[in-house]
């Protein structure tokens, strides 16, 4: 019989009730034991809502209290000085020490470095490793919750980051041979868990590998290679589900799939790959094949996987094959039951965590039984193809029309930048090192309690707009006090960057409980594109005006770019990307049009997801680059050589797209660099990066406070290796989620580090 499986589930639960106790924990609101009590009652929920679903492998350590490779540091011990661990087990403090940041003994320990986890809007903290590193095992998190699970009557999988993807993962390591050293110190920590677990009861453990799917250098693939085959043939250990997601195995990584184990295999992002390992299966490997797409909300096409699960069937029998979700469903939200103010047509497309279980359940009944036995699964299936295709909401000739309209002068700029800079300069007139903000300040219980209100009926519109208007007034006369050079309007009547552009725009819906984690307790809900996109009406102009018309100084437009709108909702499956992109990008355009027609001298259409969005495989990325950088720039073309256009980037590893991001052409690129510093700041300063550049000084991920000491040691490595002239001085993200007792003395510090730099400067110019 056909076996079902997943490879992980959502963390936060419906309610985010981790959210609320990690935040309350955080906050000293509630002890260690109610946080772990809470997590404790989640793991336990969900592995039963799994059971109930008809599932039959269930995994478990795929919950975490911050991040799975986190989790992975401190496994192995991989704990950086700087936090002050002693040995032993990896304490709570230490563990989130490291994803938030922390004062020891009077010294800063700043976070650790974040990223993307690989083409996802989900942020992984990333490990900071050393040539000679020494590993331990020094967490019993994988046991416990092993153990946790079997008292409760579940039989599950372990699942445990692969020790190959760690390494390569992290930073630190500075070639192949450091990173084989590191493995062959790391594989006896692994090999020691490994065989606990078996000796726990464990059948299976699942090790993910996700690196083995992107085009590594031959060393890099052997290190992979080398560590799957260590722990699929390690003695006196539980056999393996080797998992590997978001693209396929192609190439050298097919032969993975002779290994004695299991494999899995991501056939819903690469279902031409489905051959290749067929051919290459061990006799005696199970293949787990995702054939419901793990990462999108749209309700699987139960014929077309079912055709690829019945290939498998005629080649290698039903009993070697388990069905499964093409990757963790922690990139899902979990149930689609009580978002009743979906309309039922569009709610009727939609499938969750919870409802993807149940197709998975019906796809393995189908195989095994036939279509007649999953019946209705499959009607459900066809229908919502039908009426998806047939709908007139879906589609808008006037959108087709003007995209088909579109021509090269669309993209450019009027002149190029050292004429636009020369004209911007003269309408601003900033000093040196000018300094700014992302664009929100920080969303207080007050401020969301307001919206909420609003929401409910129980504050009227003019009541809620007076005090949106009354906190955005103070927001500005602390901005000039302070003595910030660009203000921002703070945002006070935006719930999300992406969420709140797409309740103004023709082509989106919304959830009420469609949370999604992004990293820590942080959650997102995104939008659910699914027709032709349009702008109705003027989206932030309102409140532009009103901002700019409190103040004589530069006011920035804060607008979400079309990558990063498309990245951050769930996308239509039924166009191309580019498409979408394209139409975002043209309702966009009129909105910086309006904006500075109004008068507004500054514009920001930020971007962090154009990394994030390049495609694993290498062949794939010119492509995607070349129509990532035209929708930027059909959105930010239309203005004027004096209006500035600024944009955001943060969080992600920029070197192997520095021409794309100059492509981009924006004058002022704001970027992350309090945690990466030099290592994201000297690639810019080596391609020559023509425009302007936003040093993001202040971690807004960590409640720490950086002293003007350490900002200036940020910027001084900045104008080290960037022209003094170009650099720009900021946060590195945008304030919403921090609080104003950390960022008045964090900008002021700013402001104080920035004036520092002006003065050691020669020909720094003065206010």
């Amino acid at each position: 019989m056909t076996r079902t499986t997943l490879l992980g589930f959502p963390r936060l639960a419906k309610a985010r009730e981790l959210k609320r106790a990690l935040e309350d924990y955080w906050a000293g609101k509630a002890d260690a034991a109610a946080l772990l009590r809470t997590a404790a009652e989640l793991r336990a929920r969900h592995w039963k809502l799994q059971r109930e679903a008809g599932v039959d492998l269930l995994p478990s350590g795929d919950f975490s209290l911050y991040d799975h490779v986190l989790d992975t540091c401190a496994m192995v011990g991989a704990v950086p000085e700087r936090f002050g661990f002693s040995g032993g087990n990896v304490d709570l403090d230490t563990f989130f020490a490291m994803a938030r940041g922390a004062s020891r003994g009077g010294k800063s320990a700043p976070a650790l470095d974040m990223t993307k986890w690989f083409d996802t809007n989900y942020h992984y903290l990333v490990p900071e490793l050393r040539p000679g590193q020494a590993f331990r095992l020094a967490s019993t998190k994988p046991f416990d919750e092993f153990a946790e699970a079997k008292a409760l009557g579940f039989e599950t999988r372990p699942v445990l980051v692969g020790p190959a993807s760690f390494l390569l993962l992290a930073k630190g390591l500075p070639d192949a041979g450091a990173r084989r050293a590191a493995l062959e110190a790391l594989l006896p920590v692994y090999e020691e868990a490994l065989r606990r677990l078996a000796k726990a009861g464990a059948a299976w453990v699942q090790i993910d590998e996700p690196c083995a799917v992107l085009d590594l250098a031959r060393e890099d693939f052997d290190l992979v290679e080398t560590a799957v085959r260590k722990l699929t043939s390690l003695s006196g250990g539980p056999r393996v589900l080797l998992s590997t997601y978001f693209e396929g195995l192609r190439g050298p990584a097919t032969k993975l799939a002779a290994l004695p184990a299991a494999v899995h295999v991501d056939l819903c992002r690469a279902p031409d790959t489905l051959d290749a390992v067929l051919g290459s299966l061990g006799k005696e490997t199970s293949l787990s094949m995702g054939v419901v797409d793990g990462r999108n909300v749209w309700r699987a096409d139960l014929d077309a996987a079912l055709a690829l699960l019945e290939r498998a069937k005629a080649k290698i029998g039903s009993e070697r094959i388990w069905v499964a979700p093409s990757c963790s469903l922690l990139h899902s939200p979990i149930d689609l039951e009580g978002e009743d103010r979906l309309d039922p047509e569009l709610r009727s497309w939609l499938a969750f965590a919870k409802q993807k279980l149940s197709e998975v359940v019906a796809l393995a009944r189908a195989l095994d039984e036939g279509r007649a036995a999953a019946a209705a699964a499959f009607d459900a299936s066809r229908n919502a193809r039908e009426t998806r295709r047939a709908s007139k909401r879906v589609h808008d000739p006037a959108v087709a029309a003007r995209l088909g309209a579109l021509a090269e002068k669309d993209e450019r700029r009027a002149s190029p930048f050292a004429k636009r800079r020369e004209a911007q300069r003269e309408r601003l007139g900033l000093p040196r090192f000018p300094t700014t903000t992302i664009g929100s300040f920080p969303q207080t219980k007050e401020v969301r309690s307001w919206r909420a209100k609003w929401r409910r009926g129980e504050l009227s519109e003019a009541e809620y707009d007076r005090l949106l208007r009354e906190e955005t007034e103070r927001t500005i006369r602390w901005q000039e006090e302070v003595g910030l050079d660009v203000l921002v309007h703070g945002e006070f009547e935006r719930n999300d960057m992406v969420e709140y552009f797409g309740e103004q725009m023709k082509g989106f819906a919304f959830t009420e409980n469609g949370w999604v984690q992004s990293y820590g307790s942080r959650a997102v809900k995104p939008p659910i594109l699914f027709g032709d996109v349009s702008r109705p009406e003027p989206m932030t102009l309102r409140w532009a005006r009103f901002a700019q018309g409190l103040t004589e100084r530069p006011m920035k437009g804060m607008l979400t770019g079309p990558v990063t709108i498309l990245k951050w909702s769930f996308a239509r499956d039924d166009v191309s990307l580019e498409t979408s992109a394209l139409q975002i990008a043209l309702a966009l355009r009129d909105e910086v049009k309006d904006l500075e027609a109004a008068g507004l001298s500054v514009i920001q259409i930020d971007e962090p997801a154009i990394r994030e969005g390049m495609p694993l495989r290498k062949a794939d990325r010119p492509a995607y680059l070349r129509w990532a950088v035209r929708a930027f720039r059909i959105a930010a073309s239309g203005v004027r050589d004096e209006t500035q256009i600024h944009t955001h980037m943060c969080y992600s590893e920029f070197g192997e797209i520095l021409e794309a991001i100059a492509g981009l052409d924006a004058d002022v690129l704001l970027i992350e660099a309090s945690r990466s510093g030099q290592e994201l700041l000297r690639p810019l300063g080596d391609f020559g990066y023509p425009n302007d550049i936003g040093t993001g000084v202040y971690d807004i991920h960590s409640p720490r406070v950086p002293s003007v000491e350490d900002i200036l040691k940020v910027l001084e490595g900045a104008a080290s290796v960037l022209d003094p002239r170009q650099i720009w001085v900021n946060p590195d993200c945008g304030l919403k989620t921090r609080g104003w007792a950390e960022v008045k003395p964090a900008l002021e510090n700013l402001v104080a580090a920035a004036h520092r730099m002006r003065e050691s400067s020669p020909a720094a110019s003065k206010r």
